[in-house]
């Protein structure tokens, strides 16, 4: 007599209905544990199985079950029913498909690749506030990258110190001034002083340059704390908050997305500890699930790394991750992304940081385009002649790419972009 019943949660002839979410699985079995049961046990685990067959069940547990119904070698695609999901509720979404099954001994290996969210749970959902159209709007800028850099040390400044490098920053030609993921409101910079010199300047830098210019601060906290100090952005003028999304929990981001809307706040998300679950090829959960569900909770922005920089990453997922952020329907990528089609939920920023300089801008915007945030930090502090220099060599650098000439040749009329050259060239920071 068998004791467990995993085997009924695979039926390789299954036809999906078109409610149902898709999850895409890389997976290893343990010793001794064939494929097909292994992803038995994985759909069994994160819907409604259990280790033995029960004595009494009531009928309709059969149509709740998840159903393993595709296996390509080390790949298989398991259907969740919609009934088992509950209306708008990411958090519960999570515990489901990247919960328990983690921590299952029948598998080695288990990596969650993406998820095919249906129009039927999409619709739940608030997505992004503005949107790229509307941030593009609020900073009266058209069509090229968005561009933002970090004070380097990441942390260390007073908060006059900090926001005197922003003032620098903005005066270059940035947009926007960031505050990194540890820094939050620590005793040689608190975030309320911080807050009233960053405004200062920020003033002091829109009147000179006629330019709108902002600032990611990070409010990371416990929720009640990032309430307050989200009033205090807005009543300061500003229309970015920070938040440091992974370690804050989805929970919390959930909450702070409409807080932040009531104020006119876009969020922009910095993804501080993802590799530590998205790093291993075979285990844990990829940054494309990551970005699909802070683009699905309502972010406006999330970090996506650049490939030519010191953060790990290819350009195919750069790509990748870019068009699950922008796009309205995003196509189907064989072993990394499933269809998607997004419905009313807006679009987001791809922001490209990690050991960037002018010399490295080419690439990066041939790997995006324009439609993203790039952040260049320690390749505008770096520079020879300071950060305000710096910040004119990555605007020039821009400006190459998309007049189509090559950077040796715009610097020989562009003598910060040339000082950057010499100094790192084309250099790739590892």
């Amino acid at each position: 007599m068998a004791i467990d019943w995993y085997k009924e949660f695979v039926d390789m002839n299954y036809e999906p209905a078109k409610d149902e979410l898709i999850c895409l699985f890389y997976f290893e079995p343990a010793a001794g544990i064939s494929g097909k049961e292994a992803v038995g046990r994985i759909a069994s685990e994160s819907s409604t199985g259990t280790w033995t067959t029960l004595h009494t069940m009531p009928p309709r547990m059969k149509a709740l079950q998840a159903t393993a119904f595709n296996i390509e070698g080390n790949v298989v695609k398991i259907a969740y029913p919609l009934d088992l999901w509950e209306e708008g509720n990411a958090v519960q979404l999570m515990s489901g498909i990247a919960g328990n099954i983690f921590g299952m001994k029948a598998v080695k290996n288990l990596r969650l690749i993406d998820v095919a969210l249906p129009p039927a749970y999409v619709k739940h959902y608030k997505g992004p506030h503005f949107g790229n159209a509307g941030i593009r709007k609020m900073m009266k800028i058209a069509k090229r990258p968005l561009t933002g850099a970090v004070p380097k040390p990441k942390i260390g400044f007073t908060a006059k110190e900090h926001a005197e490098v922003g003032y620098e920053t903005w005066m270059g030609g940035f947009d926007f001034v960031k505050d990194d993921e540890n820094l939050t409101s620590v005793s040689f910079n608190r975030f309320n002083d911080r807050v009233k010199f960053m405004t200062k300047l920020r003033d002091k830098a829109e009147k000179e340059t006629g330019e709108v210019k902002s600032a990611f601060l990070n409010i990371t906290a416990d929720v009640e704390t990032m309430k307050k100090r989200a009033d205090l952005l807005a009543a300061n003028g500003w229309n970015y908050c920070m938040i440091d999304v992974v370690v804050a929990g989805t929970a919390s981001v959930m909450t702070m997305r409409d807080y932040c809307s009531d104020l006119g706040l876009a969020i922009h998300a910095h993804r501080a500890m993802h590799s530590a679950f998205s790093r291993n090829r075979k285990h844990g959960v990829t940054m494309q699930f990551l970005a699909k569900m802070m683009r699905l909770i309502g972010v406006s922005q999330i970090h996506t790394g650049t490939a030519v920089g010191k953060l790990t990453g290819s350009r195919k997922e750069s790509v990748a991750l870019a068009n699950l952020l922008r796009e309205k329907k995003t196509e189907a990528i064989d072993g990394m992304l499933l269809k998607q089609d997004w419905g009313k939920i807006k679009s987001a920023f791809p922001v490209s940081s990690g050991g960037l300089h002018p010399g490295l801008v080419p690439e990066v915007l041939d790997i995006y385009g324009t439609e993203m945030v790039l952040l260049v930090s320690g390749g505008i502090h770096g520079h020879p002649n300071g950060t305000r220099a710096g910040a004119k060599a990555t605007m020039q650098a821009i400006d190459a790419w998309e007049e189509g000439v090559t950077l040796e040749e715009k610097a020989k009329k562009a003598k910060e972009l040339k000082e950057a050259l010499g100094k790192w060239g084309h250099y790739k920071p590892v």
